[in-house]
């Protein structure tokens, strides 16, 4: 994300610090071993009864837990609950847990525990120890300031700031860990970084940049209402950085075959083709080559056999003009069989560039007589769901869209795109804009659609 941390930490760091304190606890007659199963606290807590074993002797817990850190009691059989306010209008001042028992190696730690602190006990200690300013979280966390606050004051340690915001919800698409942990392990979408997911392995994978994701994040500001962002407001500020910094290319994603009578079979030009619309002539590195033979490919929608006055692109007798090559007008369409399907196009081109079309398409030529373009694959990425807030409806996972991805396992793209490495990123003319994934092989590129070309978010909005 473009962010340097100023210390990379994680809470078993402070294992032994935790555990200290949570004997200091007990001392302090804060805190209690309790043998009650999780269906019995619930009951309890829901009752607001206190544990018949709340008010053992501090000298029972102390041995009890120094049992529990030894592996002296088996996992499930206790636990160390925070003595709160069991009568508090505040269900999480309910005596929480703050440690289990659970003889599973920990990631970091090893096996040197078998007890292992809460999520309630540990977040504010931590915080403390550290010395962190402000503690930030979401709006569902509101609730456990107390419990924050409550146990910082019972061990006298230094409490932070402790800010809540609304969480970031983004139109058509799940954000809830949950609901992103099901669509993942149920295989609705192909892992965490799927392209589709608004996970940041997801939007890396897709071709996001960090620097516009912080755009979009300081765009939206910080809120405490819960309001829904649109996407559009994302893909603009994707858009803006990708337009600065994506070099063009050309790539046409369904070819139709175009071959041009006029020029002779086996000639190629080597046309300049820019690489930024702004391009300098005298900047050699902003233009590359594309070959130009008798044998050129444009996209199937580029064609019509019936014209009309706001249509652009190419039908029967009516010229375009072929991006950074030459006019060429249809003297002949080549059916199948069946009259219908189109096979291949005749037409004839003008060298001499005096014909003036409105049309401008972007093409792809046979780089030498008789050799298909570059082939690779291009997978077409939508939004993720068809409802604008499909959090809220009860079936949510019927509304996924069955078109969230498109796959074309051959398209046809200019030959210097071979050299294109995973995570480059390049604006496919006239398409879109596209990043090389990870699946990419020597023999066969992959490209995935980051964001389309057209802007449906209002110029100058943030």
């Amino acid at each position: 994300m473009g962010w340097e941390p100023f210390k990379i930490t994680y809470t078993s760091d402070y294992f032994q610090e935790l555990y200290e304190l949570a004997v200091e606890l007990i001392r302090r007659g804060h805190a209690y071993v309790d043998h009650q199963t999780p269906e019995e606290i619930k009951e309890y807590r829901e009752k607001k009864m206190n544990s018949p074993w709340r008010d053992r002797p501090i000298a029972e817990s102390l041995k009890l837990f120094e049992d529990m850190r030894n592996g002296r009691i088996e996992e499930g059989k206790a636990t160390l609950r925070m003595k709160q306010d069991m009568q508090n209008d505040n269900f999480n001042m309910y005596d929480l847990i703050a440690y289990r028992i659970k003889f599973t190696p920990h990631p970091h730690a090893g096996d040197k525990w078998c007890i292992y602190p809460s999520y309630d006990y540990a977040h504010c200690i931590v915080d403390s120890i550290e010395n962190i300013t402000h503690s930030l979280c979401t709006l569902e966390f509101e609730t456990r300031r107390a419990s924050y606050f409550w146990l910082l004051h019972a061990l006298g340690l230094y409490q932070p700031y402790v800010w809540e915001y609304s969480r970031l919800n983004v139109s058509n698409t799940v954000m809830s860990k949950r609901k992103l942990n099901f669509l993942v392990t149920n295989k609705y979408v192909d892992g965490w970084d799927d392209p589709c997911l608004m996970t940041l392995a997801g939007l890396r994978r897709r071709g996001v940049t960090s620097t516009s994701i912080n755009a979009f994040v300081q765009g939206i500001g910080i809120s405490r209402s819960d309001s829904l962002i649109r996407l559009d407001r994302l893909e603009y500020h994707i858009r803006e950085e990708l337009n600065k910094t994506a070099p063009r290319t050309m790539v046409v994603l369904n070819p139709l075959k175009v071959v041009i009578t006029n020029m002779e079979s086996g000639t190629i030009m080597h046309l300049d083709a820019k690489r930024w619309p702004d391009a300098q002539a005298d900047d050699a590195s902003a233009f590359y080559k594309v070959p130009f033979s008798n044998v050129v490919y444009i996209e199937h929608s580029d064609f019509r056999m019936k014209d009309s006055k706001d249509y652009y692109g190419l039908a029967p007798g009516k010229s375009v003009l072929l991006r950074y090559a030459f006019p060429i007008k249809c003297t002949e369409v080549i059916l199948s069989d069946d009259k219908e399907t189109i096979l291949h196009i005749r037409a004839e081109y003008d060298p001499s560039k005096k014909t003036k079309p409105k049309g401008v398409l972007h093409w792809v030529a046979e780089p030498s007589p008789g050799v298909n373009p570059l082939r690779v694959e291009v997978r077409l990425f939508e939004k993720l769901f068809n409802s604008e807030n499909p959090a809220e409806l009860d079936d949510w996972l019927s509304d996924l869209n069955p078109d969230s991805k498109v796959v074309i396992p051959e398209a046809y793209a200019e030959p210097s795109l071979h050299s294109a490495a995973v995570g480059d990123r390049f604006q496919f003319e006239r398409l879109g804009y596209f990043a090389v994934d990870k699946d990419s092989t020597p023999e066969k590129l992959v490209f995935n659609r980051t964001v389309t070309l057209k802007d449906s978010f209002p110029k100058g909005g943030k």
